[in-house]
């Protein structure tokens, strides 16, 4: 039987291109998908749902944030501590869990412009005096998420003035002000917001004023990483086209931006 050389060529060329197309065509869904990491334990910007799935306001700018880039996302949960060392590891490509853009976070990261601000405020007991000035502090049990803006406010300004107690969540600092083996806790304002209209926080409210409020969070990403300007390009859209004020009334009456 004769082979016919053109057809044979030509088949092989038509073959070559389908696999070139296809390989192309993985590569870039691969680079497409992105891994976006959330605490999972910071109401309402993060939490977990009674089905295990995480919502909240940081969950939602992510998904917005996908959707504009046209990207495939996932997004898993991490325990505080680690986030950012399993950033780094490559564990997930973005960390979107209300982290505020500090110095110290900076060496080890890179962060998008930030997507909100907050500011730091005590709460305690209704019907507690509850004197908020260092004078007034002197003695008290303060407790904060480990690891925070607020828990290291209160190691760098206060730890010859009360007694710290470290939490690996806010739930946690939550449960032992209800117990009462706390006097006082600090916290980001927005999210203790939330707790106090709860039943569980029915019974506490916060004291003094807010304070640190030029604390700006940011969505993190490895050092270097391309990824950074895809997502600032995708939230000076939704800031624009109106997504993000529809997400922001979903959890709060007021702009927290």
């Amino acid at each position: 039987m004769k082979i016919n050389k053109k057809l044979v060529t030509a088949l092989s060329l038509t073959v070559a291109t389908l696999s070139a197309t296809a390989f192309t065509s993985t590569v870039a869904q691969a680079a497409d998908k992105i891994r976006i990491a959330t605490e999972g334990a910071w109401a309402p910007f993060n939490f977990i749902d009674s089905s295990g799935t995480p919502q909240g306001f940081d969950v939602d700018i992510a998904k917005a944030l996908c959707e504009k880039m046209k990207a495939e996302c996932e997004i898993v949960t991490q325990d505080w501590d680690g986030l950012i060392p399993a950033l780094k590891v490559k564990k997930f490509d973005a960390i979107v869990a209300s982290m505020s853009i500090t110095e110290e976070r900076m060496k080890q990261v890179d962060f998008t412009d930030p997507y909100y601000s907050g500011g730091l405020r005590y709460l305690a007991a209704k019907d507690k005096e509850f004197d908020t000035s260092k004078a007034g502090l002197k003695g008290k049990v303060i407790g904060a998420q480990r690891a925070t803006v607020a828990g290291l406010y209160l190691e760098d300004n206060l730890a010859d003035v009360v007694t710290i107690k470290l939490y690996d969540n806010n739930d946690a600092v939550y449960l032992d002000l209800q117990a009462g083996r706390l006097d006082g806790a600090l916290s980001d304002e927005l999210p203790t917001y939330n707790w106090l209209k709860s039943d569980a926080g029915k019974n506490f409210e916060f004291k003094g004023e807010a304070f640190a409020k030029d604390d700006k969070i940011g969505i993190a990403v490895r050092k270097g990483d391309k990824l950074r300007g895809k997502l600032n390009k995708a939230l000076n859209k939704i800031l624009n086209d109106g997504t993000y004020d529809k997400i922001n009334a979903k959890y709060f009456p007021f702009s927290i931006y």
